[in-house]
This record gives structure tokens, C-alpha cells and sequence, in this order.
């Protein structure tokens, strides 16, 4: 008999950002901070990549912005719905020992990542600030999570109408300058991170970044999410998804993140239509 994964709650957290909470004992059973999940939602669908935010009991919690046309159809699933497959715990787990003071930058939906690796960065006797920044206050998530998780908890938002007038790459380093920083995690955009990543380069803190590249089978055989590391090709699947932010090639990873945005937005397209003609026939019928 076919096992299927019972959607147990679905939610809107901010615009196009979607959480999910997932029946999954195996993943559940198994997960640690840093690791992700790969969903099919039927047998005709895609397969993507999406980080573990949470664990409870025997469900996983993941949370995406609707992009593209399979986020999309998983944001409009309900409670009681099903996913045909989810494989994982997949990627190596977060890098986390007893260091002193651990700094988790969020940017945008990246936030979703930090809760569990604040969690587990606290357990292992650290101090733990988070720093969540977001374009503007409509769009911060989990903030009463990670203020929760945390010793501390700073804001940012592009436009100011919440916490600091700025970007969370300004609060870092407004942090480094008044306490010792031990080590630091980035999640966020690819030029976020880059960007963010240079606060630490010249005071060699241990820095590491969560990579999002294209990615099929999400177990190093399909080569699609190769990054370049140290002058090195890596897989994000197996070799990451984290990796040393000062050693990651940025520009290779955006250029091929973008690779295939034109046939992404035409399935997209092609899903909504089809989702309006559905409609429209039940509503005529």
C-alpha cells in the first residue's frame, strides 16, 4: 500500500510565504538542524528541495515563498491533503559545537531555516542572537519563534517600519563591534548572503551559508546542484547544503539559479490557466 504524507496544517505566514506542517515519522524521527526535504506532491510532479524549519511528534514543518508553479499548488493544499512523496533527511546536518556566541542572520523567507539551528546552537551551551531581517514588517516571520529560541533577537527592515532602519548585514556588524562573535550562520538570498558574508571575512569568524541551488534527485547522482566551494565543485545535496560562506562562488551560483526562469514562468503560467479553467467549469457546472 502506497504511504502518503497527510498534510496537517497549512497557513499563510506573510505575502507568498506558506508554512506546511507534514506527517512524516520517518523524517521526523531523524531530523536535525541544517537538513532539508525533498517533496513530490503526485506522481506528474516535480521534485524540490525544502529545508526543515521544525519537529513535532511525527510531522516536519517547511515554509517557501510560492514562486514558481509546484510551490504554488503546495500553498493552496489544505489540512487532510496529501503529498505523495517526501524523501529525506537529506544533506549534511549543521556544524554545531559549544563556541561561545552564535549570530543567525535571516533574511526573508531564509528565516525559516534559523529556529532549528537556534535550538540546537543553545543546547550544545552557547549564546545564541538572531538577527531577522525582511524588505519591510509585513514580511518578518516566526519573530515571536526566534525570540523564543534565542538569548536575543534583533530586527531589520529595508524600509524601517519595524526594529532597525537597515539590513541585517548592519546589525551584524553593529554586534561584532560591541561582543566577540564566535561563529555565524547566513540564510537568505544568494546575494544577501554574499553581501552579509563579508562582515565576517575580515575578522575570519567561522561563517556558514545554507545554498539553494537547482536541485532533482537530492542524493549527489544528478550533478544539477553542483556549486563551486574553494575552487572546487561541490553538490549542495550531500556536500552541503551548508558550506563556508567565504569560500562559496556567489556569481556561479546566482547565474545558475537563474538558469531556467523563463521555463519555470511558463509552467507556472501554464498552471494557473489551467487551474482558472477548472474553476470556471465548476463554477458553470
Amino acid at each position: 500500500m502506497k504511504i502518503l504524507y497527510r498534510i496537517e496544517k497549512s497557513q499563510s505566514l506573510a505575502d507568498k510565504v506558506h508554512q506546511l506542517w507534514v506527517n512524516a515519522p520517518h523524517v521526523a524521527h531523524h531530523a536535525q538542524a541544517g537538513q532539508f526535504v525533498i517533496f513530490r506532491i503526485d506522481e506528474k510532479g516535480e521534485r524540490i528541495p525544502l529545508t526543515i524549519s521544525a519537529v513535532d511528534g511525527d510531522s516536519i514543518r517547511v515554509i517557501f515563498m510560492t514562486i514558481g508553479k509546484t510551490t504554488t499548488h503546495l500553498a493552496r493544499l489544505s489540512a487532510g491533503d496529501h503529498i505523495q512523496d517526501i524523501a529525506g533527511p537529506l544533506g549534511k546536518p549543521s556544524e554545531i559545537v559549544k563556541s561561545g556566541t552564535c549570530v543567525l542572520v535571516g533574511g526573508g523567507v531564509g528565516t525559516a531555516s534559523l529556529p532549528i539551528i537556534a535550538r540546537a546552537a543553545k543546547s550544545a551551551g552557547n549564546r545564541v542572537i538572531g538577527i531577522v531581517g525582511a524588505r519591510n514588517a509585513d514580511l518578518l516571520i516566526l519573530e515571536d519563534e526566534m525570540r523564543d529560541a534565542c538569548d536575543e533577537l534583533q530586527i531589520s527592515t529595508d524600509d524601517g517600519s519595524k526594529g532597525f532602519h537597515g539590513f541585517a548585514a548592519d546589525l551584524l556588524k553593529q554586534t561584532m563591534a560591541r561582543e566577540k562573535v564566535d561563529c555565524v550562520w547566513i540564510i537568505g538570498p544568494a546575494i544577501m548572503m554574499k553581501v552579509t558574508a563579508e562582515a565576517t571575512r575580515t575578522a575570519g569568524i567561522k561563517t556558514y551559508v545554507s545554498l539553494n541551488p537547482i536541485m532533482v534527485d537530492g542524493t549527489g547522482m544528478c550533478g544539477s546542484c553542483r556549486v563551486i566551494v574553494d575552487g572546487e565543485t561541490r553538490f549542495a545535496c550531500v556536500d552541503g547544503p551548508e558550506f563556508d560562506a567565504h569560500k562559496v562562488d556567489f556569481n556561479t551560483l546566482m547565474q545558475r539559479i537563474r538558469m531556467y526562469q523563463p521555463e519555470e514562468k511558463e509552467s507556472l503560467e501554464k498552471f494557473q490557466s489551467h487551474a482558472c479553467a477548472c474553476k470556471g467549469g465548476e463554477h458553470h457546472a
